[in-house]
């Protein structure tokens, strides 16, 4: 125990000493926070659409077809119950619910006109609002070959909106976990990387190889001080999004706590598999900057999942952020609880087993 903490207390000193490492550590989140949210946005395809037709009239399947052969959706189901259509959309399967009342097409030539509802889930509000307007431009399109004239102003009339989880259809609520995610990946996926092949190239693993010093302890020495300040991170990352930008979570703090350690351990044991394999920094390097590149592009986190191609949504299981991203997401907007979101976190754990696995193997060839 006693040299475990001699070996920690060596780990902070490093970073402390590193003129450069303390200022990135804090620097770097809070920049990219404060920036980046202000620049991204998205657009959109395959959204998934669920009609419940009430009328069952020309004029509802006029509008059904349309949305069918729309390139921007994907009709997922028509019935007459709405609960139903709810269902769905709570569960993430519907994006957009379009509503169209009974005798909606007969009350159109009176002056009594019950309006078309749409419901939006706008936890990913790029999705969410653009969806939407897709949805009320191509229902404006079918109702103007109905009435046979330019319906723009009355079609707007007979549709009412609702947007669920992200009232006001702010992009930036939707980007701030993925951005969370990001500084973690590169701050807890680099640093620790760098370290440990630093000390190869120094010759102190070889020398710490051949004292009693048990290569548990050593790596968790290595490892416990990137912990903390990925927790740290996500302190500061949180404490941003509340003061600048007004997004707090709506469920329980300590949820999203609970991922961050999963997620920041799997992400520390595979940069010290990648150690491992590695002789040098430019080995490092490379290998990092692939591992974080594909992580950060197909996870989720930039481009929503269901818009990519069938093989690329595959892909994404075997990503550990696809994980994290759904509970950050989850919490902060729908305010989901830990029981919700137990395959998540069980996802997590495994991811972090596996990598331990291949870093235990890995080091032992080193040895």
């Amino acid at each position: 125990m006693r040299t475990f903490i001699v070996l920690l207390q060596k780990e902070f000193l490093q970073i402390r000493r590193n003129s450069f490492l303390p200022k990135l550590i804090i620097a770097f989140p809070i920049m990219l926070m404060l920036i980046m949210p202000l620049i991204m946005t998205m657009d959109v395809r395959n959204v998934n659409v669920a009609i419940v037709d009430m009328d069952c009239s020309s004029a509802s399947r006029r509008i059904a077809s349309h949305i069918e052969a729309s390139d921007y959706f994907t009709l997922q189901q028509t019935s007459s119950e709405y609960p139903l259509a709810l269902s769905a959309l709570e569960e993430g399967d519907i994006d957009v619910i379009v509503q169209i009342p009974k005798d909606f097409e007969r009350n159109m030539t009176t002056s009594y006109q019950e309006r078309i509802s749409i419901t939006a889930n706008a936890v990913n509000a790029t999705k969410g609002s653009m969806g939407m307007q897709y949805v009320i431009q191509t229902i404006a399109s079918s109702l103007k070959e109905v009435k046979n004239e330019n319906s723009a102003i009355a079609t707007s009339e007979l549709i009412t909106i609702e947007n669920r989880y992200n009232p006001t259809l702010n992009y930036r609520h939707y980007m701030i976990p993925a951005l969370m995610i990001i500084i973690f990946i590169l701050i807890c996926g680099f640093l620790p990387a760098l370290s440990i092949v630093g000390e190869k190239e120094s010759g102190t693993i070889e020398q710490i190889n051949v004292t009693p010093v048990s290569r548990f302890s050593f790596i968790l020495s290595k490892l416990l001080p990137y912990w903390i300040i990925g927790l740290f991170v996500v302190t500061i990352a949180m404490i941003i999004a509340r003061l600048v930008y007004g997004l707090a979570p709506i469920g329980l703090v300590g949820t999203i706590y609970l991922g961050a350690l999963l997620f920041i351990l799997a992400i520390l044991l595979l940069s010290l598999a990648v150690a491992n394999f590695s002789e040098t920094m430019q080995q490092t390097i490379f290998v990092m900057f692939f591992i974080i590149m594909v992580n950060m592009l197909m996870s989720g986190l930039l481009t929503p999942i269901d818009s990519m191609p069938e093989w690329a949504q595959n892909f994404t299981l075997i990503l550990p952020p696809r994980f994290f991203i759904e509970i950050l997401r989850s919490v902060y907007l729908k305010g989901t609880t830990i029981a919700e979101l137990w395959n998540n976190f069980v996802a997590l754990g495994l991811f972090a087993i596996i990598f331990n696995s291949l870093a235990a193997i890995t080091y032992k060839k080193q040895s």
